[in-house]
């Protein structure tokens, strides 16, 4: 009996890659989480967050900023539990990407707001500054979470895994 050693190709990414996806979907799962319920005790300023922005009408910006603590609980939960893992990396980053445009157009026409992505936001007070790039940064890093997952979305421990039945490894040639 021959044991047929691993491809040189193939390398420890086979090996590595679920685990690290396992963690993009897990800390993403952690943000969405996060934000969501520092939000969801007071739909009235998540809306005024949204407003602050100026780019919606008053009240279309403040039912989205209503709604949002709640896609944001559902992103998480749903991430946390691995299940349409590479539907909610998609519908993630894609409200990444509108967090992102938001803050650089906040910033490009000399608004001094918080963004409010982990708590009320809204209009800064008098002499504060406002933190755009950080959280542009920031959303940027959550942005490759989600890409990865968009890439790679089967991970172990996940309900995707569960109900499609196969190992989270995959073929590299596939």
């Amino acid at each position: 009996m021959s044991v047929t050693p691993p491809s040189p190709r193939a390398g420890r990414w086979p090996v590595v890659r679920p685990w690290l996806g396992t963690a993009a979907r897990l800390g993403l799962a952690a943000v969405w989480l996060v934000a969501g319920a520092s939000k969801v005790g007071d739909l009235a300023a998540s809306g005024r967050a949204v407003n602050a922005y100026q780019v919606l009408p008053y009240d279309v910006a403040t039912v989205i900023g209503a709604a949002l603590p709640f896609v944001e609980l559902a992103l998480g939960a749903l991430l946390l539990l691995g299940l349409a893992t590479r539907l909610v990396a998609g519908v993630s980053a894609a409200l990444l990407v509108v967090f992102i445009v938001g803050i650089a157009s906040a910033w490009t026409r000399g608004l001094a707001i918080d963004c409010g992505c982990f708590g009320s936001g809204g209009q800064l007070g008098e002499g504060q500054a406002p933190s755009y790039l950080p959280e542009i940064l920031r959303d940027l890093g959550f942005l490759v979470l989600a890409g990865f997952l968009l890439v790679w979305p089967r991970t172990p421990v996940s309900v995707d895994g569960w109900l499609s039945g196969e190992p989270a490894v995959e073929d590299e040639d596939e």
